[in-house]
């Protein structure tokens, strides 16, 4: 068992390299280099995670059996991988919304009331053109982060949005009965 466990530490370590590497590779504007970081950070996080029914083979045994750190651990880089994957696919030119909403899922999967997450979940919404969905998040982001202008813009925007929705449908429908 003792040998399993320093398996188990050595990829949380690697990962949490990885997740480290990343970081420094957004801040330096290195965008491609810092999202495949985070994406290794995952692949190591991935062979240990108990709630997938098959790892990856050859990244380790079929069941790992995790202490109850190692396993918050496991989450927190998760969490925080997805989390800054999404940030990194919100820099692209175009940015590629349907992935920022789906790493932010994974993300609010095990931190639901991550304010970032929330707010890119919301992001991605809005420019996905789910305006009721992008209310949704943007709305819990604000309950916890009520002053963040940012947040308060984009509620603006899906506002103004979910009008102009309104309006469309409304005339639509007023031309089907004149």
């Amino acid at each position: 068992m003792a040998e399993q466990d320093g398996s188990v530490e050595h990829r949380l370590s690697q990962a949490g390299l990885y997740k480290s590497q990343g970081n420094t590779c957004y801040s330096e504007h290195r965008i491609r280099e810092a999202v495949s970081l985070y994406h290794r950070a995952l692949l190591q996080l991935r062979s240990l995670d108990p709630s997938l029914l098959n790892p990856l083979a050859g990244l380790g045994p079929s069941t790992v059996e995790l202490t109850s750190q190692q396993l918050e651990t496991l989450k927190n880089l998760q969490a925080d991988c997805y989390n800054n994957l999404a940030a990194c696919l919100l820099q692209n030119d175009p940015p590629k919304y349907e992935r920022v909403y789906e790493c932010s899922l994974q993300t609010l999967k095990i931190q639901p009331d991550n304010v970032k997450a929330l707010y890119r979940a919301g992001v991605s919404s809005y420019h996905l053109q789910d305006y009721a969905t992008a209310h949704s998040y943007l709305r819990k982001a604000a309950a916890q982060q009520p002053k963040d202008t940012n947040i308060r813009r984009y509620i603006e925007l899906v506002d103004a949005a979910i009008t102009a929705s309104r309006e469309k449908e409304k005339q639509r429908y007023q031309g089907m009965f004149d």
